[in-house]
């Protein structure tokens, strides 16, 4: 790209700077020949590579970090409406975006910006598509929602062509971007403390894909074709019968997945996965079809698809433990639970010892019934303190709450007060064959420090 931002903003200040949505952005900024600032809770690999970059990070959120020459505060949604540098930007008359407005205002300047959305998968799928545009010729801008080994960590500079990235339907936030083609996944009861209901995010999907121009591209799971029956610009279904538009035939799990990609009955393309399950395939075939919408020839379609060996944290093989498989996996929703633990039962030869974090109070409360139902796929599940994320904990719930429920259910549940004890469970119950699953959007995989 051209240094379009800094003629507008010469110096930009990240609140969250080390957060995987607001570091992409920080390094695109530096790239653009601006000076960079920001805050985080703590140092990260992630700060660190960004002051390698140029970048000046702070530890800590103080209001003495916002100086008067600062022309753009920029802020993750996670914070606080009482964050001191938040305060101090506010008073001090400078611009301030969210992430979400800042990075709709970048998408601008891009002629292409496509947006991967969905309750489930969203980073896996733009991780995907991410593999076949890079085969390509397209040079995308990638921002990526977890880190992969062929972008070197969650962000691509590429030309002012192409931008990809996930879009988040957590308060809205993906109505503030400007699309050219909407990849949507699946629509699912999630974010319950900003929500009023599954409808309510209904309604937030419909209203996402009504930004699309009339010439851009809507590519939607079929199971949710009815809410976007008045789509004003080129929609295209996918799905695992031929009542999609894309779909799969002859479908092999083993070793790793494999199908015949169809378009109305004609084959497209022999398709071969290195990710596991029926969702990939689901992603892979939005991938495809994604593709086939910009032009890219078949050839290199199967190439990038076939080359993604997942991002991390997204049923990610960690080793082996005493010959039980390491699995680390970000899923914290029950669909998602489900998902990747119907995924290991169909390749472990043994049980499959679980060891899931709550995230966030409002979710574990609102699907308290939901995530019981979830760990029966387990064999057995270790329980560790809700992750708090932007949440305080108010006593209402509990982890023990869930145990309960599991109980209820006749579901082999135990409770760990940390992640030592965690480990220390799983050394007590591991045999040769079991697959051990760290699950979780907090810092779960940490259990995995403490076996030895």
């Amino acid at each position: 790209m051209t240094n379009q931002f800094n003629n507008k903003f010469k110096y930009i200040f990240f609140i969250g700077i080390g957060g995987i949505g607001m570091s992409g952005l920080a390094e695109l900024m530096i790239d653009e020949g601006c000076k960079v600032s920001g805050s985080d809770t703590k140092a990260s690999h992630i700060t660190q590579k960004l002051e390698k970059l140029g970048a000046n990070v702070f530890i800590g959120h103080d209001e003495n970090n916002i100086t008067d020459d600062i022309d753009l505060v920029v802020y993750t949604s996670a914070i606080s409406d009482d964050n001191p540098e938040f305060i101090k930007a506010n008073n001090l008359n400078i611009n301030v975006m969210d992430r979400a407005e800042f990075l709709g205002f970048i998408m601008k300047y891009y002629t292409h910006s496509i947006c991967v959305s969905g309750t489930h998968g969203k980073t896996t799928t733009t991780g995907m598509l991410s593999s076949v545009l890079l085969e390509s010729e397209a040079k995308p801008t990638i921002f990526l929602g977890g880190e992969m080994d062929s972008l070197g960590g969650n962000f691509k500079l590429g030309s002012n062509n192409l931008l990809l990235t996930e879009a988040c339907e957590y308060k809205r936030n993906f109505l503030k971007f400007n699309p050219t083609m909407e990849i949507i996944l699946n629509v699912d009861k999630d974010h319950l403390d900003y929500y009023k209901d599954l409808e309510d995010i209904q309604n937030a999907f419909s209203e996402f894909a009504k930004l699309l121009p009339e010439d851009g591209f809507l590519i939607a799971n079929i199971q949710n074709k009815n809410l976007f029956n008045n789509a004003k610009c080129n929609f295209l279904t996918f799905g695992l019968n031929d009542e999609a538009d894309y779909y799969p035939s002859e479908i092999n799990y083993f070793p790793t997945p494999s199908y015949v990609l169809m378009h109305k009955g004609k084959k497209i393309a022999d398709i071969s996965l290195q990710v596991y399950g029926d969702h990939n395939i689901l992603n892979s075939i939005a991938v495809a079809t994604a593709c086939i919408m910009l032009n890219i020839d078949i050839e290199t379609i199967q190439k990038g698809i076939s080359k993604f060996k997942g991002a991390h944290r997204r049923y990610e093989y960690k080793g082996k433990y005493k010959g039980a498989v390491l699995i680390d996996d970000y899923a914290h929703h029950p669909t998602e639970m489900k998902t990747s633990l119907n995924t290991a039962k169909a390749y472990s030869k043994g049980k499959i010892i679980t060891v899931f974090q709550p995230h966030t109070y409002t979710r574990t409360m609102s699907l308290l019934h939901e995530f019981a139902d979830a760990l029966k796929l387990s064999d057995i599940s270790i329980l560790l303190d809700i992750y708090a994320a932007r949440e305080k904990d108010t006593g209402i719930i509990h982890s023990t709450d869930l145990l309960n429920k599991m109980n209820d259910n006749s579901s082999k549940g135990y409770y760990a007060n940390n992640f030592e004890e965690a480990a220390d469970l799983i050394k007590k119950f591991v045999h040769d064959g079991d697959t051990i699953i760290t699950m979780g959007a907090g810092s779960v995989n940490e259990v995995m420090n403490f076996l030895n």
